[in-house]
């Protein structure tokens, strides 16, 4: 029987050394959470290492990709931290630059978006490239939510030599996004593509467009190449084109009562060949695998890592 749901989004941290800006790493007892930074593109990132009791980075990495406009810290990304590592794996959560120097916690709405549904890739090979240099021979790529669709657009499109797995939580499929903008935000976005398409065009794509209803934001601003990015997806960049090429083996867990992804297990079951893309279902999880359904799903991942 399953315990009631607890309360939810209740963000503790701890208490991070502000680092330099090219990848460090600090000492610190085995299983404590480390940050890492390191400098990309002019910005820099930031993670959390938090390595498995008696594990070092060679006997492999949990690399994670938060959920849209997310962190490293936000409820759901903590809770896999903990599940993994008590099943002996260790992680490294990343935050996504979101065009941010030093981004910490939910993106702002307050702040322009300029950045890019690509520009995840990037960052994601830069960590890939981190773990490589630090000793991790083996590395799994996981992603929650939006995450779950950029890990797998970069096992697609970038393959790495560190990359041995994919785990993708709950995946979005982008396109459901530029579907349901109108009944998310009251307005039609066809004629907000429209003019985010002739401003790039024109040359003009930085210029900002709003207010307007942006991914998780009601009220803001954003880019006309940031608005194209996301709510005009390449192709390429979906569930059924990125499983279709990816080399290594995927695991896709699909949350059972998910509200944000429709019909989930519907739509991946035909993505899934029981072989090199395999699909579980936790029946009756949310979105975010609140409660003990976070228990099953990090069974499933572990089993999944072991087949090695």
């Amino acid at each position: 029987m399953r315990r009631r749901k607890i309360s939810t989004d209740t963000v503790i941290r701890a208490a991070y050394a502000l680092l330099g800006a090219a990848a460090l790493v600090v000492a610190a007892p085995v299983g404590a959470a480390t940050e890492v930074t390191r400098l990309h593109q002019g910005l820099t990132l930031r993670a959390t290492l938090q390595l498995a009791p008696g594990r070092a980075l060679a006997d492999g990495l949990v690399l994670l990709v938060h959920g849209t406009m997310g962190h490293r810290d936000m409820e759901v990304m903590r809770q896999f931290r903990r599940l993994l590592r008590e099943r002996g794996h260790s992680t490294l959560a990343i935050n996504l630059a979101l065009g941010l120097d030093r981004r910490e916690g939910m993106f702002d709405c307050a702040t322009p978006s300029r950045h890019r549904a690509a520009d995840a890739l990037a960052e994601i090979g830069a960590w890939l490239d981190w773990a490589a240099r630090e000793g991790a021979r083996r590395v799994t790529l996981a992603g929650f939510s939006r995450g779950g669709q950029q890990a797998a657009w970069f096992a697609a499109e970038r393959r790495h030599p560190a990359l041995a797995r994919v785990v993708l939580l709950a995946p979005i499929f982008a396109a459901d996004l530029a579907e349901r903008y109108a009944e998310r935000f009251g307005a039609p976005l066809a004629p907000l593509l429209a003019e985010a398409g002739a401003l790039v065009a024109a040359g003009r794509g930085g210029a900002l467009l709003g207010p307007l209803g942006f991914l998780n934001c009601e009220r803001t601003m954003a880019s006309a190449e940031a608005l194209l990015s996301y709510y005009a997806p390449e192709p390429s960049s979906e569930l059924p084109a990125t499983l279709a090429r990816i080399a290594v083996p995927v695991l896709v867990v699909v949350a059972g009562g998910d509200q944000i992804v429709r019909d989930a297990a519907r739509r991946i079951a035909p993505l899934a060949d029981g072989r090199r893309v395999r699909m579980e279902v936790v029946a009756g999880a949310d979105h975010f695998f609140r409660d003990l359904y976070g228990e099953d799903a990090a069974d499933a991942v572990h089993a999944f890592l072991r087949e090695d």
